[in-house]
């Protein structure tokens, strides 16, 4: 299914004091080594992503966090969501985002093995060679990539001797280079790129199923028939991509329109980072703090990349 790109409302306001302003002196209370996510701390989440960023970056600018949701809490669950990122030659970047699913016992396995799967089978690619100029093959290096953490999934699944829909994940998959944005969506959640000209648009968006709060997963049989892949040419300057713990504050839904004052400064603050710890405990503080806890109980989390020409 091909998605597309829904453009921002910049003369709506529908942001307040719970989003951060993007400037140096960004403080948030609560650091993330006061905030648990379960039974594991945030930091301890954030090793995922870590573990597979690498330390220069190249050109991108990249900070993201995962933080558990206030349901989670009540019920001494971990954190459901996952997000890594990796940055590879000719400032291509590959980030994914997952949402491990409420009903599924290791949720939190699944959604961990489905980004560390896909980004893996983009980066063995050979993504900076031919013919990845065409719109056809970043369409197939997409859904390899998929098939690839599908499979991972279902082969845990064995190992562990439990039901493959017991690791249900949501997944959302993007390659970010200077001049185009190929992203592919299985589920809820959505990926958000700005350009040159400040326009910001979704990518990708939530998918729904017959019922309200029904969504399709990885491990879904009908995975690559509802996946959403788009493929935008452009001048990008940054993505981010989001949970659905998010998508009522930062979409205007249903038509999943990024709310422009949300991720204005959102956008700024990532191409200005400097310290990328300082900036992780920036981003969790945000997600974590009581004013935007208060507008949603579901985990958070944001993956927010700015290109630094």
């Amino acid at each position: 299914m091909l998605c597309r790109p829904q453009a921002g409302q910049k003369s709506e306001r529908v942001v307040d004091d719970a989003y951060p302003r993007s400037d140096a002196s960004l403080r948030i209370p609560m650091s993330a080594d006061e905030t648990h996510v379960g039974k594991r701390s945030i930091v301890e989440r954030q090793s995922i992503a870590r573990s597979l960023s690498n330390d220069g970056g190249g050109n991108w600018r990249v900070v993201a966090a995962s933080v558990c949701g206030v349901s989670h809490r009540e019920r001494d669950l971990p954190c459901q969501d996952a997000h890594a990122w990796r940055v590879l030659p000719d400032d291509i970047l590959v980030a994914a985002v997952a949402d491990g699913a409420g009903s599924a016992i290791l949720g939190e396995i699944g959604a961990a093995l489905a980004v560390q799967t896909a980004i893996a089978a983009i980066e063995a690619s050979s993504i900076t060679q031919p013919p990845f100029e065409d719109d056809e093959s970043w369409y197939w290096l997409l859904i390899e990539a998929v098939e690839s953490a599908k499979k991972t999934i279902q082969s845990e699944a064995i190992a562990r001797q439990v039901k493959p829909c017991d690791l249900a994940t949501t997944l959302i998959l993007a390659i970010a280079t200077p001049e185009l944005v190929a992203a592919i969506q299985i589920g809820d959640g959505a990926c958000v790129v700005s350009d040159q000209s400040d326009d910001i648009f979704t990518l990708t968006v939530p998918q729904s199923g017959e019922y309200i709060n029904e969504t399709t997963f990885l491990t879904s049989q009908n995975t690559l028939s509802a996946a959403c892949t788009t493929l935008w040419r452009g001048s990008t300057m940054s993505i981010a991509i989001l949970s659905d713990g998010l998508q009522m504050l930062a979409l205007k839904m249903p038509d999943a329109i990024p709310h422009v004052p949300f991720f204005s400064p959102l956008f700024h603050f990532a191409g200005k980072t400097t310290d990328e710890t300082a900036a992780q405990d920036q981003l969790t503080s945000f997600l974590a703090s009581p004013r935007l806890q208060e507008r949603t109980d579901d985990d958070l989390t944001l993956l927010l990349a700015a290109l630094v020409r």
